[in-house]
């Protein structure tokens, strides 16, 4: 079974927070679409929608990493 890695998932205890940093902060807002576009595109290598290198697929994942680190960087400060 393939992991959710989408902000939700990953941060149900932000969810308010993730609503309202979208809808106002074009910082986060750009981060957030980033960082699923890269999810999106891990999911279909995961699944075997698209096919690539295994290297490809770990830089992804690093990426996505780096996003979800920087989001969280935002959704925790107060």
């Amino acid at each position: 079974m393939i992991e959710k890695h989408d902000l939700h998932h990953e941060f149900p205890e932000f969810s308010e927070r993730i609503h309202a940093l979208k809808m106002n902060d074009r910082h986060f807002a750009r981060l957030f679409e980033e960082y699923h576009v890269i999810n999106r595109g891990i999911l279909r290598i995961e699944e075997g929608i698209e096919n690539t290198t295994d290297e490809y697929l770990e830089d992804l994942k690093k990426k996505r990493l780096s996003h979800k680190d920087q989001l969280y960087k935002i959704l925790s400060a107060e």
